[in-house]
């Protein structure tokens, strides 16, 4: 390694760590110290191309890991995601039409502009602790759609003729059973990670043999091993090195050209565009009949420029299709829609608390998907969060002959405790029309279990505001965050982890 590498791993760093300190994407900084890198004269390492291209085949073998055809079947899905990109990729085609321009790579610039953020929807879905939600399944079931239709973007813009061979790649999910049996016998995490990484370059080098993008073999490689139980350890594993071989391709799109005045006025008249493509999508998930605070936190979630746009103008411009000014004017609209969309994501729920009574006007009244309980029954405990915690709670409540409910925003976990018999309904506890639908009166305590401390908090405050008197019992996994529970209203807090070793050591000591 020579100071040059140093610079480049510095600089990422450094600008990235302001970018994160500033509670922008570190991705937004990487982009920057490409830009800086050029300006100050510094040219582009050899090996920059080669990493960013294993970061985008580890990216989409890591997207065809989560690829469930049952979730993107759903009519919200469907519906929401395939209209959506219909109207703004019609809309693109038209502007370049009337312009006199290149139509077929404005259709495929316009799709690509319709692609949301993988990474930053995941990362801020992940970090409030919603990926399991209903909005969050709906939100991550769009962007698995949307990349699959970047991927034939991708082969539509290489303008390469595949071999008749290629056919033969979309037998590779044929091979599920063994690609399955070989991760079932991988036990060591560290050969699951350096098998992760083999299916994802195997597919990317076997598509290539046949002329077809290498990105296509490594996704139709990630579908061969999606469902099996050990994907999501792969998928966790393989995260971090994707991630770092995605600091090359950032600094190489900001190493490749510096933007124009021109370019940079471009730039900022998509960002305009941006509150439309969010008005956009959250008329289309009304339309779905999904209520107004789903809609919100699911566009706000998809409101950014996608960075599938950054690769399909890439290889737009190579194949002639797009003059090459569109690369820096795309990489600077993608840049700046993440910087803009990731803190209004961090308080998508306040947001939503302040234009609630405008919103919900547009909502229609019957038919959601996403309702509320219209009942609870004659229910006395109700818990809240039905992983682990909660639904030890619920059966130590059930087999004292208690009237229980339990509330969970994961749609799977409510379908598997319906199915073992449990008393469970839908309820997310960040939604604030939920606290003030319920009724109270008769409940004696309430048990909250969700894992994120500042929806724990944000839920005892709703209750004590409403005047509810009974028990509130929570858990903690900080000292400074039972403090803080007790004082906002909770009666009860526990550490999850010292009970169970103050459990386990009493059993021993009794037994």
């Amino acid at each position: 390694m020579d100071y040059s590498e140093v610079i480049f791993l510095g600089s990422a760093y450094f600008i990235g760590l302001l970018a994160s300190r500033l509670s922008f994407p570190p991705l937004v900084g990487y982009l920057i110290a490409g830009y800086g890198l050029n300006f100050a004269g510094i040219g582009s390492l050899p090996a920059l191309n080669h990493l960013a291209d294993l970061g985008i085949e580890l990216l989409l073998f890591t997207v065809g890991l989560k690829i469930k055809l049952n979730s993107l079947l759903k009519r919200e899905v469907l519906s929401v995601g395939g209209l959506h990109l219909i109207i703004v990729t019609g809309i693109s085609a038209l502007l370049f039409f009337l312009q006199g321009g290149q139509t077929t790579g404005g259709l495929i610039l316009g799709a690509s502009l319709a692609f949301s953020s993988t990474v930053l929807a995941i990362k801020v879905l992940e970090d409030n602790g919603e990926l399991s939600t209903f909005h969050g399944r709906d939100v991550l079931s769009i962007l698995i759609l949307q990349d699959i239709i970047a991927i034939g973007l991708l082969a539509l813009a290489d303008g390469e003729n595949p071999t008749p061979w290629a056919f033969g790649l979309l037998a590779l999910p044929l091979l599920r059973p063994l690609a399955h049996r070989l991760l079932s016998s991988t036990h060591s995490e560290d050969l699951r990670l350096l098998l992760g990484v083999f299916f994802a370059l195997a597919g990317g080098v076997l598509a290539k043999q046949v002329d077809i993008s290498p990105d296509i073999g490594a996704l139709l490689m990630g579908m061969t091993l999606a469902s099996h139980t050990k994907t999501e350890d792969i998928a966790e594993k393989l995260w971090g090195l994707k991630e770092i071989l995605l600091v090359a391709f950032f600094l190489q799109i900001g190493l490749s050209e510096l933007p124009s005045l021109v370019q940079i006025q471009d730039a900022l008249m998509l960002l305009a565009l941006l509150p439309l493509q969010g008005c956009l999508f959250f008329a289309l998930f009304l339309l779905m009949r999904l209520r107004a605070r789903t809609a919100f936190i699911s566009s706000l979630a998809l409101m950014t420029y996608s960075e599938f746009a950054l690769i399909t103008t890439e290889a737009v411009v190579k194949a002639g299709l797009l003059s090459a000014q569109w690369q820096a004017v795309i990489s600077l609209s993608v840049a700046g829609s993440l910087a803009i969309a990731a803190p209004l994501n961090r308080f998508s729920h306040r947001l939503f608390s302040n234009f609630e009574p405008f919103l919900t006007r547009f909502e229609r009244k019957t038919g959601h998907p996403d309702r509320l309980p219209d009942s609870i029954g004659v229910a006395e405990w109700l818990i809240f969060g039905m992983g682990r915690t909660g639904t030890s709670a619920y059966l130590a409540l059930h087999e004292k002959e208690q009237r229980v409910v339990g509330f969970d925003a994961d749609p799977t976990i409510l379908k598997q405790l319906l199915a073992d018999g449990r008393r469970v309904v839908y309820g997310d506890a960040e939604d604030t029309e939920l606290w003030d639908g319920l009724p109270l009166g008769r409940i004696k305590g309430i048990v909250l279990t969700m894992p994120d401390f500042e929806v724990r908090c944000s839920a005892t405050t709703q209750l004590r505001k409403r005047g509810f008197t009974g028990y509130i019992g929570t858990i903690c996994y900080y000292d400074e965050e039972q403090a803080q529970l007790q004082a906002l209203g909770a009666n009860i807090v526990v550490h999850p982890l010292f009970e169970a070793g103050s459990h386990l050591a009493k059993k021993m000591f009794f037994s």
